[in-house]
């Protein structure tokens, strides 16, 4: 970004450490299967993958509480989980990270999320996913809601990660938008369809190329059409800013009264996008808590991006390695 040195940049990363980040949202479970492919099974045309390895990593919103942490920031972290071992293994690698856990709530009622990714030689084999179709009752959700609201005056800033998995609901959300209307604050929220009608006076809202045309209804196809989804999403989110995520074609800005600004992807090698959005979220949100203006923090969650889909599985992007690649960039 011009007017801006990667020396600049390069402070602003390390000035993240410590910042407190309130992230609420669906809790999973990420399964990675390691292995070789060295043969096609004579049952069937699939590979067989022989196994060397596998890892258990927090996944969804527990992935924002892993890049937040990467990053330096202190995550205190809020949702459901069912009360089964996923949930207890989750629960666990959070705390390991140095994640605040008392807001994730334990139900008896229905399973955790949980994803199991089989890679072989860099590459996904195929995805598993284990969930159940809860909806949190209401006693589970008045609890979360009423830990994340009591705790948004003891952090720098909110993220609400979004996976459509029932944590998020309209009840939540607008008392977030009430709370924000009383007393500002910041909060970023990462979208799903389900509650597309439900985010309001949001600091910023990150969605992706798909999700930013279902909730505009804009088509988006070119410039013009990037131009009028952008607008269209401030005014139906009452939104301060919207960041869009264009895959390859890097991330799209767009604030009221301003024209939209465009951030090239920095990405040198793409092995895997699992987890980027949520890198993106994260890096966005820590670095506005830190202090950094809208540009800044899209300039180093744009660089964390292209860090981590250089590596493999749900990864994360240290503060060191940020700062050298916005010095480099």
């Amino acid at each position: 970004m011009r007017g801006v040195s990667g020396q600049r940049l390069a402070r602003l990363a390390r000035r993240l450490r410590g910042a407190r980040v309130l992230v609420v949202g669906d809790l999973m479970l990420d399964q990675f299967i390691w292995g070789r492919v060295e043969r096609i099974s004579p049952e069937a045309p699939v590979p067989v993958v022989h196994v060397v390895n596998e890892d258990l990593r927090p996944g969804g919103a527990g992935n924002v509480a892993s890049n937040v942490a990467a990053l330096g920031g202190r995550p205190l972290v809020a949702g459901i989980v069912g009360r089964d071992a996923a949930g207890r293994h989750l629960i666990e690698s959070l705390a390991r990270l140095g994640a605040v856990t008392e807001g994730v709530v334990t139900v008896a009622d229905g399973a955790t999320t949980q994803k199991t990714r089989i890679i072989a030689h860099n590459q996904q084999v195929v995805r598993l996913d284990r969930e159940g179709e809860r909806v949190p009752d209401g006693r589970a959700a008045r609890r979360l809601r009423n830990w994340v609201l009591a705790r948004l005056r003891r952090v720098d800033v909110v993220v609400v990660s979004d996976y459509g998995k029932g944590t998020v609901g309209p009840a939540l959300l607008e008392a977030l938008a009430e709370a924000h209307a009383r007393r500002p604050f910041l909060w970023v929220v990462d979208p799903k369809a389900a509650n597309f009608a439900h985010y309001r006076r949001v600091s910023l809202v990150k969605p992706n190329r798909e999700e930013a045309a279902a909730a505009s209804g804009v088509p988006i196809t070119d410039a013009a059409s990037l131009r009028a989804a952008g607008a269209r999403l401030l005014e139906r989110w009452d939104a301060e800013a919207v960041l869009l995520s264009r895959g390859e074609d890097g991330l799209a800005l767009f604030r009221r009264g301003r024209p939209v600004q465009h951030f090239p992807t920095v990405a040198r090698e793409i092995f895997d996008v699992t987890g980027a959005g949520d890198t993106v979220v994260a890096t966005c949100a820590l670095a506005l808590g830190a202090g950094a203006n809208l540009e800044e923090a899209t300039v180093l969650a744009n660089h964390a991006a292209g860090l981590v889909v250089g590596k493999v599985g749900t990864a994360t992007v240290t503060a060191a390695e940020l700062a050298a690649a916005v010095r480099r960039g």
